[in-house]
């Protein structure tokens, strides 16, 4: 995938990242993630730009780049189909180097998460089964090559893309954290993950939550818990216990079946987590920005329906 980098220097240099407005390059943000912030930049209309300010120097931006493109690589060679792709490095006088992972843009009203909103239960039946076999071929590809390689993956309704109305083939788009092992070592620098929290907020999650966060998404039962858990954020609770059905169907019914209690448990749990975090982020955010009149890299949502 062709980038441009000369819109990625401009659009960098001339970003206030609490005032995108005031920025000399336009952009529309698309939406968010823990360490990242996506956009449609100037007259790319086409291509999804997703920001990542987290590296000390160029080096460490090019080592992320490269496990970006060998997980790409392997989520292929898995079975799953994503979105063309590629990554381009700003490195700025006294800014922390940033890696824009450039995917080309699909249609968004037909993210997972907008279309259970307008499919019918025998449409939305047929998407979760696709979803689902999808995580089925990540998981078939770790039990064949595990120690050598195993693969992660975030599951989440808004990561999975059906472009054609009646079907057709569903894309994977989340892509950018390249959660991966090889001989079981995990191949991410764990560090990075907390560039986006509090300096005062880091050694608590690296101490209490971490090891967490990372290893669930090697693990099928709390990546499919994890999606069916996103239905409660999605406004869509009475989707759970059809959805829970599928998935022991599919996957657990004879050994350990799920349970919507066991999925809503987890809800609760995660999403105070998330919520505390983020008014932990918009504490630090102020701080830096108001009393010690220091740039602040990262773009926070505004108010999050769960």
């Amino acid at each position: 995938m062709n980038i441009d980098t000369d819109l990625l220097n401009r659009f960098e240099a001339g970003l206030d990242p609490q005032n995108l407005k005031n920025s000399s390059v336009p952009a529309v943000i698309l939406g968010f993630g823990e360490i990242s912030t996506v956009f449609q930049i100037g007259e790319c209309a086409d291509t999804a730009y997703k920001r990542m300010p987290l590296f000390r120097d160029i080096a460490s931006a090019e080592k992320y780049g490269e496990q970006f493109l060998e997980y790409c690589t392997l989520l292929a060679e898995a079975g799953l189909k994503l979105p063309e792709s590629g990554t381009g490095i700003v490195a700025l006088p006294g800014r922390p180097v940033v890696l824009y992972i450039a995917q080309k843009i699909l249609p968004p009203e037909r993210f997972a998460h907008k279309l259970i909103h307008v499919l019918n239960p025998d449409e939305t039946g047929k998407m979760m089964e696709k979803i689902l076999s999808g995580i089925e071929l990540v998981w078939r590809c770790n039990e064949e090559k595990k120690p050598f390689s195993e693969l992660a993956l975030d599951g989440q309704l808004s990561n999975w893309v059906l472009p054609e109305n009646g079907g057709g083939e569903l894309y994977f788009v989340d892509t950018s954290t390249p959660l991966y092992r090889k001989n079981g070592v995990e191949q991410l620098d764990p560090e990075l993950l907390l560039q986006s929290a509090p300096g005062f907020l880091r050694w608590v999650l690296r101490l209490f939550f971490l090891d967490d966060v990372m290893n669930r998404y090697y693990d099928k039962r709390q990546v499919c818990i994890d999606l069916a858990a996103n239905l409660f954020k999605e406004q869509k609770p009475e989707m759970v216990p059809f959805t829970v059905e599928v998935m022991n169907g599919m996957f657990f019914g004879k050994e350990k079946p799920l349970s919507a209690a066991e999925v809503e448990k987890y809800y609760a749990a995660d999403r105070k987590i998330w919520a505390l975090f983020l008014a932990f982020r918009r504490i630090d955010m102020f701080i830096k920005t108001k009393i010690l009149l220091k740039r602040y890299e990262f773009i926070l949502p505004g108010k999050i329906k769960r």
